[in-house]
């Protein structure tokens, strides 16, 4: 049977939401003690338990709530006036919600990419790097990183978007950073960037505002040319940039260029 921390590690990477309910107090006669804990998914469902009876039941509502703001919260519970227990002590739960880890797609295994995919690994990112280009892919030797062999407008097709998902585009061609772009910005993400010159930028703007049903507020969450500018050179230095702006954006933090005297 697996433990809760295998099945939490499960969550971070699927689609459910989930609360992580723990015991960090009882007082007198309870069903179960300090340390003990139960994983509450969206759908009511649980996985082991707290001791059963009408606290589950409550806790599970408690749960339900927290999953639905998605902030922690501690919860007391006396067990004889509030559930009728005989049993009569109190039980203090603490409920937070599961995190989902961040998902980071790097379209292009070339220099730039293959640096990125290797300092985001470190950084609680779950890695996917995409090209149609087995020999680029197989210089990638990071056990971290997941690697995606296959053409890009088939890979797009498979991968999932949420509101963690975050995208940055680097692939050999302009085209086809164009058409990934496109299809990556009607769905849901926390973060889309293309890498490229300022002329490149232009000239895409400039392309999905008179040929494709992009808004100008589409075309505003696009982060390109992608990354933080602080004068980078070479692949680790861009890699490293475009990190920083990832963590700018998971930290909810707004980078300024006057801030950095650019």
């Amino acid at each position: 049977m697996k433990s809760v921390y295998d099945k939490i590690q499960e969550i971070r990477r699927g689609a459910a939401n989930a609360a992580l309910c723990s015991i960090v107090n009882t007082k007198g006669s309870t069903p179960r003690k300090a340390g003990s804990k139960m994983i509450v998914y969206e759908d009511g469902s649980i996985y082991e338990t707290i001791g059963g009876g009408e606290l589950e039941k409550s806790v599970i509502k408690n749960a339900a709530e927290v999953i639905s703001t998605n902030e922690p919260k501690l919860f007391r519970h006396d067990l004889l006036h509030q559930h009728g227990m005989c049993c009569g002590g109190t039980v203090d739960m603490f409920i937070e919600p599961i995190i989902k880890k961040n998902k980071l797609y790097i379209f292009g295994a070339g220099h730039t990419g293959q640096a990125l995919a290797k300092i985001s690994a470190d950084y609680d990112f779950e890695t996917v790097l995409i090209d149609d280009r087995k020999e680029y892919l197989s210089n990638c030797t990071i056990a971290e990183v997941n690697k995606m062999y296959l053409p890009y407008q088939q890979a797009l097709k498979l991968l999932p978007f949420d509101e963690q998902t975050y995208v940055c585009i680097m692939t050999y061609s302009h085209p086809i950073d164009r058409d990934i772009l496109a299809f990556c910005v009607k769905k849901s993400f926390a973060y889309l960037g293309m890498i490229g010159s300022i002329r490149k930028v232009e000239m895409t703007k400039k392309m999905f505002a008179e040929g494709l049903n992009i808004t100008y507020s589409e075309l505003e969450k696009i982060d390109m040319p992608m990354g933080v500018k602080i004068g980078a050179e070479g692949p680790e230095e861009i890699a490293l940039s475009i990190l920083a702006k990832l963590i700018a954006v998971k930290n909810k933090v707004i980078v300024w260029e006057k801030e950095l005297h650019l």
